[in-house]
């Protein structure tokens, strides 16, 4: 570990020789701190990720006891999430190397190609369907979530849109509606998957970016308004989503906690039994095949059965300095004049933050049950590596402004 801190540190340190003054010092220890990359967001980040390793090792290691994973053993979970940690961190030091305008550049290119995707998705043969829900594309050795890629892409996608339409933006045709129906292809696909969840986290991240661009106000609450009608449209026509909310409404019925409700009775009995600090790490009961998912969708539940409010509340904070952080770079570079660099800042921040308090609403009873992770914690690959690449571009961003700020290019 202490090798490796060195090793990282100079990779952050030294991404491109970029605007460097030829008298510029080549070792990262001697150097400026306002040049250093943000050691606390990287922490931060190293943080959540090794506490959900543990957590989902915990979580886990009682399903090779249920036919279903009988042919797995107790680390199965826990080495598979171990290698995606691993496999995110180098890709999101290979990711921190590449410019800002690189990414805008290739916007319209990684949109598209996301959307193939998308599509790929609902060919039979090609997508691979869990629990009669058609979501990822198989590779063998792992499988690709393509809406996880869409909620980084559609992040610099919506900025770099925003910056190209600026003059235009307070005008419905030219500058709101291509965007809308944009999205709106985006949503056919995921609803047809279905996903209801990942289709309502980047109508959130559209919008957000497009708030933050400057959209004229009434046309902003006029659409704002129509998702809202078309979401409740959609609930309302699915006969299994409206059982689901009305389970949400009343979970401690009979016929709700054993049926719909069944995940969100027991994801508040694990919260009720951990009371202020837990019952200890690893000596939840919930997980013993009570809650499902527990690794996965509902892993803070597990933390507050087995760590109680105090582990909670750490979490939160985490996850809320973290969103703060990402928007004070995505600030920081809009006054540097760096408007596409500072709306992608601000849309990751706003991607982890919905999912985040999506995931932990759900867990905690305040929304209806969505299949969304916890970001950075919950299993799952493709999750975790589009999170630790979406952070690593916010770093970037953030690199790049000190950079303008001691007088280089960024």
């Amino acid at each position: 570990m202490k090798l490796a801190l060195p090793i990282i540190g100079k990779w952050f340190a030294e991404p491109a020789n970029i605007g460097r003054d030829s008298r510029a010092v080549g070792d990262f220890e001697q150097r400026s701190k306002m040049m250093a990359y943000d050691q606390a967001l990287v922490w931060v980040v190293l943080l959540l990720m090794l506490f959900g390793m543990v957590m989902v090792y915990s979580a886990s290691i009682a399903l090779p006891d249920s036919p279903k994973y009988a042919n797995y053993t107790t680390s199965h979970f826990l080495v598979r999430q171990a290698t995606f940690v691993v496999i995110s961190l180098f890709a999101g030091l290979l990711v921190f190397r590449i410019k800002i305008a690189t990414w805008q550049k290739m916007a319209p290119y990684l949109f598209v190609f996301t959307l193939i995707l998308l599509v790929l998705v609902l060919v039979p043969g090609i997508g691979k369907g869990v629990n009669g829900a058609k979501r990822w594309l198989s590779f063998k050795v792992f499988n690709l979530q393509p809406s996880e890629l869409m909620k980084l892409f559609i992040v610099i996608y919506a900025a770099d849109y925003t910056v190209r339409k600026q003059e235009v933006m307070h005008k419905l045709t030219k500058g709101f509606m291509p965007m809308t129906i944009a999205v709106g292809v985006v949503g056919l696909l995921l609803l047809l998957e279905p996903d209801l969840g990942a289709f309502g986290v980047i109508v959130c991240i559209a919008m957000g970016i497009l708030f933050l661009g400057g959209i004229n106000g009434v046309w902003f609450g006029g659409i704002g308004a129509t998702l809202v009608g078309i979401f409740s449209l959609v609930i309302v026509m699915s006969p299994w989503r409206r059982e689901r909310i009305f389970a949400y409404l009343n979970p401690w019925q009979e016929d709700n906690a054993l049926g719909k409700a069944y995940q969100l009775s027991h994801s508040l009995i694990a919260f009720g039994r951990g009371e202020l600090f837990g019952v200890g790490l690893g000596a939840s009961v919930e997980k013993l095949h009570y809650l499902p998912e527990a690794h996965t969708d509902f892993l803070l539940a597990v933390i507050g059965e087995e760590l109680g409010f105090a582990g909670v509340l750490v979490v939160v904070a985490l996850f809320y300095w973290l969103v703060k952080r990402t928007f004070d770079i995505g600030r920081q570079a809009i006054v540097l004049d760096l408007t596409f660099a500072g709306l992608v800042a601000k849309g990751v921040g706003i991607w982890l933050g919905v999912q985040t308090f999506i995931n932990m609403g759900v867990n905690l009873g305040l929304l209806p049950t969505k299949g969304l992770t916890l970001p950075l914690m919950s299993y799952g690959g493709s999750g975790v590596l589009l999170n630790c690449v979406g952070l690593a571009i916010v770093l970037r961003i953030d690199y790049e402004n000190r950079m303008l700020m001691r007088g280089g290019r960024p």
